[in-house]
């Protein structure tokens, strides 16, 4: 019965991947805006389940959708560059770096100025589709954007373009589909930031004296109640409107822009430093005296004007405290752009304002808060300690885009393992900061949070080596930009498999790290060795920027039963359908597909080969082949599962006969 299961599966993929699909159909429009300047418009129509990259991707990322407009006979200028929706932000697990892209419908708008008389402007958009198990290859469709105001139905060409990057400085309209999910995860991680802040020596102690200070002041305990539930919603709205500033000065989306910028990660890796070291004793960040005396001056006339201006005096009051975090914050939140740093303030401020009204309500469970003491000052340390932690993750970034390769994965690895490493000393009382009360002992909290500490730096230390580290794969650099890819002290020929089997390396060939499969990229030379050494050909239609292959390659492929297949009964040809590479000149032929096209690139040649031979164009694909290139089984796209990957491989294998 499971045998069934697994064939049945296998059939299933291959009926999905059997097909040339074209999930995505373009429009364009023109709207008018005076009798020289015109909004061009494309709108992409993306069926269900496949979503369209943004113009903007990080570098090493997918392919970026890239808009281009002949203006060969200059009958118009560009005002600006094309504006796109704010679409969904994703944390992929496999580029190890946030993507950005659309589902449903996406617009993307071009402001124009008419210098000369025309009525029809080209273009073409070039562009890359995927959904939950594959990627298309990348493709151009033509545009024609009519003054007349008609609305045209794009044309479709294939074109294998560079993974480039668009340029940082691309607009955004707000887009109705926008993604919830980051705004989510922005106000949760600001709300647990914000219950961090008021265990700090600014806040906690103004707990009890506050709302004593309203149950006394007040005539009755509804009173007392009610000012400090207009207390704390008083604090909201400070923080609110400081995100508000920060979101209205820089733009909805700026902040984006800017999180992405080489220089700006560097000042955020300088910023978070020096919050780090002042949460670690060396200096207090503080706003001006005369700030607080004004405020608190304020504070004393009394009724709803009074209560707001009490709470403006907390914002200032704890700023040395509060300040760190609250910046740290909107650093994060402006890498998501949009409404995040008024989210992520909202999520802070909640946090704070709570207790103040809960209190207030039952001001018995006053007596049930611990003491102040030292405990709040190692709060704040810890707090130090995260904060520099995270600075290096935006020195990594910008080091990954400039590839400087001077915090390569190692180096990121072992200074983590130095910060939480010397933390764990810390918690376990063998060092001592400046603000620091004389420690006698340590409680169980601090000895269980110190353990903590320490098993996570040990965990980190394999990672020196090579391992994955999979709890912190979102921080450090890819395994790829290290110094030592394979592993520090990995030999690579020692280890047995297609490098030993085979001795040398034939011509073309090369090796798969870290798990040494040997493959080809050239289709005719791999086929070529194949027939030599008697062995069936496996088709791997692959490319630089497809994730599922990617997936395939790291999750699937290293099953020993799956990884000896592939070392040693099969040859593996690897076609990239979106290799750049130019062809050879006595290479470049017409396009069957496309007539009145050239093949001019080698990933439009292996595009082309797997749409025509095998009536798919998404990527994963994969074929088994025999000498006289006849399928030994059926072609299969992305198959997650070990056991049902291997019983289509191994049953390809199987059917081979020299």
């Amino acid at each position: 019965m499971k045998n069934i299961l697994l064939v049945l599966a296998l059939l299933t993929f291959n009926f999905v991947n059997s097909q040339v699909l074209d999930p995505v159909k373009w429009t364009t429009s023109v709207e008018k805006i005076s009798d020289t300047q015109y909004n061009l418009i494309a709108t992409a129509n993306i069926d269900a389940g496949w979503h369209l990259y943004s113009q903007v991707v990080p570098e090493g990322g997918p392919i970026a959708t890239t808009f281009i407009y002949d203006n060969s006979e200059e009958n118009f200028t560009l005002n600006g560059n094309t504006v796109e929706g704010e679409g969904h932000t994703v944390q992929d697990p496999v580029f190890e770096m946030e993507i950005k892209y659309f589902d449903g419908e996406a617009k993307f708008i071009q402001n124009i100025k008419v210098t000369k008389a025309t009525s029809t402007i080209n273009g073409f958009v070039e562009f890359m589709v995927c959904d939950d198990t594959r990627c298309l290859p990348p493709t151009e469709i033509d545009l024609e954007f009519q003054l007349n105001g008609k609305t045209a139905l794009a044309t479709e060409t294939t074109k294998a373009v560079t993974p480039e990057v668009a340029t940082d400085n691309t607009t955004k309209i707000t887009d109705d589909s926008a993604s919830n999910k980051g705004l989510w995860s922005i106000f949760f991680i600001a709300f647990l930031s914000g219950f961090a802040a008021l265990l700090t020596p600014c806040v906690f102690p103004m707990i009890p004296m506050t709302v004593s200070f309203f149950t006394k002041q007040s005539k009755n305990k509804a009173a007392g109640i009610k000012n400090a539930i207009i207390y704390g919603i008083c604090i909201i709205v400070i923080y609110l409107l400081l995100g508000i500033a920060v979101t209205g000065i820089f733009g909805a989306d700026a902040l984006n822009a800017l999180a992405t910028n080489v220089w700006f990660n560097i000042i955020f890796f300088v910023l978070l430093v020096v919050f780090a070291v002042s949460f670690l004793g060396a200096f207090e960040i503080m706003l001006p005296n005369s700030w607080a005396n004004k405020v608190d001056s304020q504070a004393d006339r009394g009724g709803l004007v009074g209560i707001f201006f009490m709470a403006l005096a907390l914002a200032i009051v704890s700023f040395s405290c509060t300040g760190p975090i609250v910046g740290t914050l909107l650093v994060e939140a402006a890498s998501k752009g949009g409404v995040a740093p008024i989210i992520g303030m909202f999520g802070f401020s909640l946090a704070i304002a709570l207790p103040f009204a809960l209190f207030a309500a039952f001001p018995g469970w006053l007596n049930s808060l611990p003491k102040s003491g030292g405990w709040l000052n190692t709060v704040k340390v810890v707090l130090g300690f995260l904060e520099l932690a995270l600075a290096f993750k935006f020195l990594s970034q910008a080091d990954l885009v400039l590839q400087l390769h001077i915090l390569e994965r190692e180096v990121f690895i072992a200074i983590w393992i130095a910060i939480f490493g010397t933390l764990a000393f810390y918690l376990f009382g063998k060092i001592q900061l400046p603000h620091d009360s004389p420690l006698t002992h340590i409680s169980v909290g601090r000895l269980s949070l110190g353990l903590i500490v320490l098993t996570f730096t040990i965990y980190m230390i394999p990672g020196l080596w090579g391992a994955p580290l999979n709890i912190i794969s979102a921080f450090p650099p890819p395994q790829d930009y290290s110094e030592s890819p394979y592993g520090v002290g990995f030999s690579k020929l020692g280890s047995g498999g297609s490098a030993s089997a085979h001795g040398d390396l034939p011509e073309g060939a090369h090796l798969l790290a870290p798990h040494d499969i040997m493959a080809f990229n050239d289709y005719d030379t791999g086929l070529a060795y194949a027939k030599k050494v008697g062995k069936p050909v496996m088709l791997d239609f692959t490319g630089w920027a497809c994730v599922n292959c990617r997936k395939m390659e790291q999750n699937v492929w290293p099953a020993p039963e799956i990884l000896n297949l592939l070392k040693n009964d099969v040859v593996l040809i690897s076609l990239y359908v979106d290799d750049k590479r130019k062809l050879e000149a006595d290479e470049i032929v017409d396009s069957q597909l496309k007539p009145g096209k050239k093949l001019k690139y080698i990933g439009q040649k292996w595009s082309e080969m797997q749409t025509i031979k095998y009536k798919s164009n998404s990527q994963p694909f994969y074929v088994i082949i025999d000498h006289n290139e006849e399928k030994l089984v059926e072609p299969v796209g992305y198959i997650p599962d070990v056991e049902a990957y291997h019983t289509w491989l191994n049953a390809g294998v199987s059917n081979f006969k020299i």
